[in-house]
């Protein structure tokens, strides 16, 4: 299909009701005045004149060449958008989107469809404003996104805390404190600024306030209620991404069309992200946009309901993911087969195979909180440097239960499940399960990993202790997988009581003790002859940066454990340093810096500390703006602990600070 002639509108205002404009770009066929098309829109905070703009524009002109008209737009409070931003998902934010739809269906241009897209928070919108069911919104599209705010986002896991739920938030404190583009919204950029300096608020607290599925979790959670989503969903993520799980739960779940992909990317857009091949997802987006917006008959609605990557065994040391796709006509699916496997003598068996254990075997961990320096991000945004590694420290740290040399290749795609029966010496613990492919070297690839807070063992609104040594059955559901283990490699599980600093670890360090003989361990096999090999198209040669954005220093990325064996104290230090860019015709350079790091001293855990310093600047000729956030966390038996600082500059001029000092009580993490 030939290329569209488009044009660019930038800075449209689109008022809302209560006075508020937001600030959108728009990409459009140069006739679609006289010849109205449909409308697709993403709207995040990440700043569209600058700090998102080279990856918008690998984006958005793409779909208005192909007949669409396609926007970004800020969110309030946000870029150059008006108001403050308070918080995620807020009613006045779905508000402003159900506003947004109406206002773009009656626009001249607009020939009344609208469809939404969007990947992380553009994700979570349109599955929110899908839930809305606003008339003219007929089809979405969501990557990196999920229908439970509580049991599987950024905040908790298993209702465990975790750190990315920190370092999410001291991220969003340095975004939230940036100010609107002088150029591009007037003389009013500076009382716009110092409204979000200091009303944005410190959002780690509002998330620390509520360490239950409550109703302030419960809001935004289309799990809620699947069967308010009436358009059609093309759910997408990737396995290194932390949002993999809900494709799987809205594909089963939801009534009206929809269909899933799951590749083997990071927190990008299937067409930008690593690791492993990225693909045309341009091409894939169109195909949904063209049948549900368009009415063009092109075979979609006959599209495999799930298509997975599965990966083969891989080194922890490189980012490479090699594998393959596959389709599945349903899900669940009849491919799957599920293995029980039986843990005895630190060994994994298949339990038709297995001999009845030993009634009295019982095995104990109280892990080092070393276990889990290994892990990685919860969601990986930098594949070279946040994916787990070599788990065998980790392992150290752990109960391993290891299966047999595989005589042939073993492929698995699903949730594998522990049923463990467990007791703890306290009333507060965790336990995190993780599968492992051990290679022939003793390599440890982790495949997956699920947590639970045993206090959460039967709600994670209504959390109970634990009656200290006494013998729980709970279950463990370890994050969906695809994967195929080579012959000649063993499957491993371990499990430890910590993971830090994936998870904050309990109040006080817990001994907990399996019990084999009641414990096995679901294993979901796939049938290759009844799953489809499926091909994607790579993404097109001409799909590259933009050249009116110039690269002035690349990223600068690095992820360092230290054992300090003369104090004792022992840390990851993470540095994270993005692009420094540079718009030509905004003569506008722009970059941002964040320096985390984790720590405690003689695996004390009361000295747990987290820690994150973030550095955001934009520069026009002589003039610079940059903000310093600094956020710390730290816990004892009873609280957490609070401490950040913002500060604002006009050149060296300090033109803003503010301090927090917070103490949070502990509620069953």
């Amino acid at each position: 299909m030939s290329k569209k002639a488009i044009k660019k509108v930038e800075n449209i205002k689109i008022k809302m009701n209560d006075g508020i404009n937001l600030s959108a770009t728009a990409w459009m066929p140069a006739d679609a005045y006289k010849k109205p098309v449909p409308a697709v829109f993403e709207i995040i905070p990440y700043r569209k004149n600058d700090v998102s703009a080279q990856r918008d524009l690998m984006i958005h002109p793409c779909f208005a060449e192909a007949g669409y008209i396609s926007l970004r737009i800020d969110i309030r409070g946000s870029g150059d958008s008006e108001g403050v931003l308070h918080d995620e998902y807020l009613q006045r934010e779905l508000e402003d989107g159900i506003e947004i739809i109406n206002w773009l269906a009656d626009q001249q241009w607009c020939s009344g469809e609208v469809g939404m897209i969007g990947i992380s928070w553009g994700g979570f919108s349109g599955l929110q404003l899908a839930a809305l069911q606003p008339e003219p919104l007929k089809a979405v599209v969501t990557l990196c996104s999920t229908d439970d705010r509580y049991a599987d986002d950024v905040h908790y896991m298993g209702g465990c805390l975790l750190l990315d739920n920190f370092s999410w938030a001291s991220t969003m404190f340095d975004f939230n404190s940036t100010p609107p583009d002088p150029v591009s919204v007037g003389q009013r950029w500076f009382d716009l600024w110092e409204q979000r300096l200091e009303n944005s608020g410190l959002w780690v607290k509002n998330w620390l306030e509520h360490q239950k599925k409550d109703f302030f979790w419960k809001h935004g959670s289309v799990c809620e209620d699947y069967s308010k989503i009436k358009c059609p969903v093309f759910a997408v993520s990737g396995w290194a991404d932390g949002y993999s799980n809900s494709v799987f739960r809205l594909v089963e779940n939801l009534s009206s069309p929809v269909k899933g992909l799951v590749g083997p990317w990071n927190h990008k857009y299937p067409h930008l992200g690593g690791p492993g091949p990225s693909i045309d997802f341009i091409k894939e987006c169109l195909r949904w946009w063209d049948f549900y917006l368009k009415g063009i008959d092109n075979g979609v609605k006959n599209d495999p309901k799930l298509t997975l990557w599965v990966q083969d065994s891989f080194s922890p040391y490189k980012s490479e993911r090699p594998g393959r796709f596959v389709a599945l006509d349903e899900w669940p699916s009849t491919a799957i087969k599920p293995h029980e496997y039986s843990i005895s003598g630190n060994k994994l068996v298949n339990k038709s195979l297995c001999e009845k254990n030993d009634e009295n075997e019982k095995l104990s961990i109280k892990s080092p909180l070393s276990t889990g320096f290994f892990a990685g991000k919860w969601c990986s945004y930098a594949e070279s440097t946040d994916l787990p590694k070599d788990q065998r420290e980790d392992d150290g740290g752990s109960i391993v239960f290891d299966s047999g040399l595989l005589d042939q290749e073993f492929e698995i795609a699903g949730a594998v499940t522990a049923e463990l029966e467990i007791s703890s010496d306290q009333p507060q613990s965790m336990v995190a399960v993780r599968l492992c492919d051990v290679d022939p070297d003793g390599n440890s690839s982790r495949v997956s990993y699920g947590l639970l807070n045993l206090t959460h063992r039967n709600s994670h609104e209504f959390p109970e202790e634990l009656e200290p040594f006494k013998k729980y059955k709970v279950r463990v559901k370890l994050n969906y997988a695809a994967h195929c283990f080579k012959k000649g490699h063993r499957l491993r599980i371990a499990v430890s009581s910590s993971y830090w600093p994936l998870a904050w670890p309990s109040p006080e360090p817990a001994e907990i003790t399996i019990y084999t003989d009641n414990s096995v361990i679901f294993i979901p096999e796939i049938d290759t002859s009844e799953a489809k090999n499926t091909v994607f198209d790579p993404p097109p040669s001409d799909l590259v940066p933009d050249k009116s954005i110039e690269l002035k220093e690349p990223a600068y990325r690095s992820w360092n454990v230290n054992y300090n064996l003369a104090s004792n104290q022992n840390s990851l230090n993470v540095i994270n340093k993005e692009e420094t860019f540079f718009i030509k015709d905004k003569e506008l350079e722009f970059g941002s810096t964040a320096f985390e790091k984790y720590s405690y001293t003689n695996n004390s855990y009361d000295s747990l500390k987290a820690e994150m310093e973030t550095r955001r600047s934009f520069k026009r000729k002589e003039d610079e703006i940059y903000i310093i956030t600094k956020t710390v966390m730290k816990s004892d038996k009873k609280n957490f602990m609070i401490k950040a600082d913002l500060d604002a500059y006009k050149n060296e001029t300090r033109i803003f600070t503010k301090t927090w000092d917070e103490n949070i009580p502990r509620d069953f993490i």
